[in-house]
């Protein structure tokens, strides 16, 4: 079946960086269009930046423009967030997502305090 499995999240300082990868399993990652969510508490789910299925089309929310950046490597089936110049405002659960087929990963948190 279908598997999303986010990591690298964690406690960072502001200005730092994190990594996040999402390992997927269970379909043909190379034909797909893959994206990064975020949730942060109270708010609704926001849609943070988005990739084509051979990367070669990005878009990111204007919010994380300039400060975030998505790839993926086909190879590993595999989707990273690189993240930096992290704010408090980018504190949120991550999550990876499988566009066209509406499967969600579990998430992993990102929290972005002194």
């Amino acid at each position: 079946q279908v598997q999303l499995v986010e990591s690298g999240g964690g406690l960072v300082q502001p200005g730092g960086s994190l990594k996040l990868s999402c390992a997927a399993s269970g379909f043909t990652f190379s034909t797909y269009t893959m994206s990064w969510y975020r949730q942060a508490p109270g708010k609704e789910r926001e849609l943070v930046a988005i990739i084509s299925a051979r990367g070669g089309g990005l878009d990111y929310a204007g919010s994380v423009k300039g400060r975030f950046s998505i790839s993926r490597d086909n190879d590993k089936s595999t989707l990273y967030l690189q993240m930096n110049s992290l704010q408090p405002e980018d504190t949120a659960v991550y999550y990876c997502k499988l566009e066209s087929r509406g499967i969600w990963g579990q998430g992993t948190q990102v929290t972005v305090s002194s």
